[in-house]
């Protein structure tokens, strides 16, 4: 058996002891240093590490306990501070040390299957495994520290400005919201399912119908879709709603936020108000509607230029109504070698590109991949229109304009990426003007690119019905650094809009009333004018931690095929469970 603590009780977190005085602390072996008449053991909590050091002073039963101490024990040490011989500059606690008086053995442990503070180059899936280890890992835990410190942080400022902390349910209608939902069977309510929210979307406007004008939750999602660096099948977002505001409103109460929390949590000011650009402008320019501003590499519309040239590819793109678009990589001549560009050329293809057109300037004349179809003096009109210059990469992409702008968008990161030229920093930026519909090529029909509570622009009301390409919604999306952190709109309170929307989604009465009966007919009885948006609390998390990957901010992650190794759930249960829910598996 272990030790016990009576008689102690701990007196401060290690990586925060005093410089002088006793002091007794508790924690984790990090590491043990073993050279015959001293022992010095660092003891690591989730505050940092302190060095308890065991000498020829020390009482022998002690000494000897110390001696026998294994990585991951934990242990509760007593003993009076100290200043170290040799000082470490690399801990919070290097200049001082516990000269140990009491040691208890509290637990300890078989050896660990990886060396939880080294476990860089320790696979995923091992360490997934053993995710209670690797959370003890320092960098983990301080990951864990500054999520912990955004929802303090959300919390406080959103209670400052008068908003309302409500719960909505866990197990709710399955509604349509854009992915699949996870199922929950009834065993009361035979043949009949619960849904996990996607977002609490219709709980959060029938509580702006229910008169609580501001409301907030940290609420957790889950959408059965697969997976990716910055997606889990479950996640938490800071969800609001406000009522009786528009969207300058809501914006303003956003950028206020992620002011406050980026100076209170990294000590970061964000200048605001944030820059706001229009979805069309941040296509056109960048080719996402989620863009990377901090650094340039603009998209560039040469396509009255290209349609002078004898380059069948470039002509016909415009003669079907698409363009022909560039980039310029500025001196990235050395990097993008041939050999490159047709790397680049195939990861074009591979994302829906006919190929990839390109000009190298390495030598006084520059390289062109299309220059036979070239009259005299048109290659120097596209460098000139581009300010390309000696020493750059041009990279041209003729299609439809959808293709051509998502390949260049792709293709702007992939290759600033290679050439290490996205600078440190925060680059907020709002995304404003969605578009209302989008058009199914392949089924020839307009279809919502929002929930169908969004509301249309006051000028676009008109165009509902006769032009549709044009109608633009007051939805919006906060983004940072290319990531997307958050969406919202203003809603739909007018019943008989609400219903005129609904019919030109082609939803009949009979589906309209199965799938949101209950908020339809809750606007029957007046609603205020309202509109909120969710910032995704993990995708936060993970860029201001500066990780890869939502499993470096999350406490018990999924992997790629939605399972989770340490538990490994799902799993199969019992036929009795499966009776009781009226199931069968086949």
């Amino acid at each position: 058996m272990g030790d016990t603590m009576k008689g102690l009780k701990r007196s401060h977190y290690c990586g925060e002891i005093p410089t002088s005085g006793e002091v007794t602390v508790c924690g984790f072996v990090q590491k043990i240093r073993d050279l015959g008449n001293l022992i010095f053991i660092d003891l690591r909590d989730r505050t940092g590490i302190v060095q308890l050091a065991f000498n020829d002073n020390t009482d022998r039963i002690i000494f000897e306990k110390a001696s026998r101490c294994r990585s991951e024990f934990v242990l509760m040490a007593r003993g009076e501070i100290k200043p170290r011989e040799s000082v470490n500059k690399e801990i919070k606690t290097g200049g001082v040390e516990i000269i140990v008086s009491d040691l208890r053995v509290l637990s300890k442990a078989e050896t660990p299957p990886f060396e939880v503070a080294n476990s860089d180059n320790v696979k995923d899936e091992l360490k997934l495994k053993y995710r209670y280890l690797d959370l003890r890992n320092p960098h983990l835990q301080q990951n864990l520290i500054t999520r912990h410190k955004i929802a303090k942080v959300a919390r406080d400022y959103f209670y400052e400005n008068n908003f309302l902390e409500i719960e909505t349910p866990m197990m709710i209608r399955s509604t349509p919201e854009g992915a699949r939902d996870y199922l929950v069977p009834s065993r009361i309510h035979e043949g009949m399912f619960y849904a996990l929210p996607q977002s609490p979307q219709i709980y959060k406007q029938l509580l702006m119908i229910s008169g609580y004008d501001r409301y907030i939750q940290l609420a957790r999602c889950f959408r059965d879709e697969d997976l990716r660096a910055d997606r889990q099948p479950e996640f938490t977002q800071i969800d609001l709603e406000m009522s009786f505001v528009d969207i300058d409103d809501i914006l303003e109460m956003g950028e206020g936020f992620v002011q406050r929390l980026f100076r209170e949590v990294l000590d970061v000011e964000i200048p605001t108000p944030l820059p706001r650009m229009t979805f069309a402008d941040a296509m056109n320019k960048y080719g996402s509607d989620k863009p990377d501003t901090r650094f340039d590499m603009q998209i560039q519309d040469i396509s009255d230029i290209s349609a002078k040239t004898e380059f069948g590819v470039f002509t016909s793109a415009i003669e079907n109504g698409g363009s022909v678009r560039a980039i310029v990589a500025k001196n990235a001549a050395a990097t993008l070698t041939r050999k490159e560009i047709d790397r680049l050329t195939e990861f074009s293809r591979g994302i829906g590109a006919k190929g990839l057109a390109f000009i190298r300037w390495v030598d006084d004349e520059p390289s062109c991949s299309f220059s036979k179809f070239l009259k005299d003096g048109q290659l120097s009109e596209i460098l000139g229109a581009l300010k390309a210059e000696k020493g750059d990469v041009v990279l041209i992409v003729a299609d439809k304009n959808k293709t051509v702008l998502s390949t260049l968008g792709a293709l702007r990161l992939k290759v600033a990426k290679q050439l290490d030229i996205i600078p440190q920093g925060y680059n907020f930026l709002w995304i404003t003007e969605f578009p209302f519909f989008e058009y199914d090529e392949e089924n020839d029909k307009w279809l919502a690119m929002h929930h169908p509570f969004t509301m249309p622009m006051d000028e676009c009301i008109d165009m509902l019905e006769n032009d549709k390409g044009n109608v633009r919604a007051k939805a919006y999306d906060l983004v940072l650094n290319g990531t997307e952190l958050s969406s919202g709109s203003i809603r739909i309170t007018d019943f008989e809009l609400q219903q005129k929307m609904f019919r030109l989604l082609g939803l009949t009465d009979e589906e309209i009333n199965a799938k949101f009966g209950f908020l339809v007919e809750a606007y029957r009885y007046a609603s205020p004018p309202h509109g909120g948006m969710g910032i995704g609390l993990d995708r936060l998390a993970m860029i201001m931690c500066g990780a890869d990957s939502l499993r470096d901010v999350t406490a018990f992650p999924k992997v790629q095929n939605a399972s989770e190794l340490m538990s490994e759930c799902p799993a199969s249960v019992d036929t009795k469970q499966l009776d009781e829910l009226h199931i069968k598996i086949k």
